[in-house]
């Protein structure tokens, strides 16, 4: 398969103005493209990641890469696929976010190749130093309003509100277009489904400036999940890049629960297996979907690819951990990530009778609750079963002098934390 024919197979092409034209361009030369990133946080998400691929899947073809971070237009806000006003961010607030994406970003793209190597860029090196009179004559006065109300970015905010700041978004990112096909020969732009129109508002402008110039514009679908429920949202919050924000284990989690329906989809749209290695984990997921192979190979890639080979060893360990109940080989790290959402409880004494510490944390509602669990062998201190009431909670009970783990029953786990 060339590019575009794997592409296809992937499901990554939502739309495409000139597919014919493009797959010529493709074949004839070495396409200079890009997709513009705006900091809206202080990490990307993985919404993000099908656009960066999407773009390393093209420099691995031996195009050339430039993820744009919008230091500029993330200070405006994008009203594309949203119901309400974006917060404005100060400054430099968005500047610290743009060089916290930037660092992001290099993780998936090959800046020091020899031949083709990718680039970073931002728009505030064009449009901070822009006045306002050159900004309405040389470039606003090639926009008709009634081309700007048809888009349906614009059309899907009217009723609800769309503030002069926002609706002039899609000219700045148009502006984006011409000045990287200007300065750096980039013939495409590609971006979210839901980019279509300032990808072709751009293309408009390249060719009203230029003349008969050739650039082409690329959307990738909008990702979605079998259920309905949005993709890259668990009931903790987003799934980000930013191992701060979500850990490996958390990472990997995401994607080892994938829905049976959505998995086979996920390998096309995120991994770089093979069209051949992907079938065979699809008859693999129909002969025996109890195995979870798929799903497994999934969350290893991922992994792998957004946080590196030992914190994808890491996330694993602390997975079989979880499962067998064998955590006291964990570190303090791991448990720091596999027991982020359990409940917890900071002790601040030395030793501590067992059945004290239970009430303490509220693990149980009474001492005779305890005696009885205990009793019963349904307590687990770091995996171990105790069934001494007597039982005294000492330093030896500590993993690096920082947790106890404590289980009641099969799975509820609760995490007791000393200072």
């Amino acid at each position: 398969m060339d590019l575009l024919q794997e592409l296809e197979w992937r499901g990554l092409i939502n739309q495409v103005t000139d597919k014919e034209g493009l797959q010529k361009l493709l074949n004839e030369e070495k396409v200079t493209l890009y997709s513009g990133f705006d900091p809206t946080a202080d990490s990307l998400h993985i919404g993000h990641l099908l656009p960066i691929l999407t773009l390393r899947r093209f420099q691995l073809a031996g195009h050339r890469p430039i993820a744009l971070v919008g230091g500029a237009t993330g200070l405006i806000g994008d009203p594309s696929g949203k119901k309400s006003e974006r917060t404005l961010n100060a400054k430099e607030t968005v500047q610290q976010w743009s060089e916290r994406i930037k660092e992001q970003l290099s993780r998936f793209l090959d800046f020091d190749a020899k031949e083709n190597p990718a680039k970073i860029a931002n728009n505030y090196d064009w449009i901070g130093s822009l006045d306002v009179i050159t900004f309405l004559r040389d470039v606003g006065k090639n926009f008709g309003l009634n081309y700007m109300l048809a888009k349906e970015s614009v059309q899907s905010r009217i009723e609800t509100g769309l503030s002069f700041t926002e609706f002039s978004y899609m000219i700045l990112q148009s502006l984006d277009f011409l000045k990287l096909y200007q300065n750096e020969q980039c013939r495409l732009q590609i971006g979210g489904s839901d980019q279509w129109g300032n990808i072709t508002a751009g293309l408009e402008l390249i060719r009203k400036t230029e003349g008969d110039a050739k650039a082409f514009g690329l959307t990738v679908p909008l990702v979605t999940k079998a259920d309905g429920t949005k993709f890259g949202k668990t009931e903790s919050g987003a799934i980000w890049l930013d191992r701060e924000k979500t850990s490996p284990y958390e990472f990997y989690q995401f994607w080892i629960n994938t829905d049976d329906r959505d998995v086979i989809k996920y390998l096309k749209y995120f991994t770089f297996l093979s069209k051949e290695e992907i079938e065979e984990l699809e008859k693999q997921l129909q002969k025996a979907p109890e195995q979870r192979a798929a799903q497994k190979a999934l969350a290893e890639e991922m992994t792998k690819l957004v946080h590196g080979e030992e914190a994808l060893k890491q996330a694993i360990r602390i997975s079989e951990a979880l499962f067998s109940g064998s955590v006291s080989q964990l570190t303090a790290e791991e448990i720091e990530q596999g027991f982020k959402d359990v409940p917890s409880f900071e002790y601040k004494g030395e030793e501590v009778p067992l059945v004290e510490l239970l009430v303490m944390a509220k693990i149980v509602p009474s001492k005779r609750q305890a005696r009885e669990d205990i009793t019963n062998g349904a307590i687990y201190i770091n995996g171990e079963r105790i069934q001494d009431v007597n039982a005294v909670i000492t330093k030896e009970n500590r993993i690096e002098g920082r947790f106890t783990i404590i289980r009641r029953g099969k799975k509820k786990y609760y995490l007791i934390r000393y200072q």
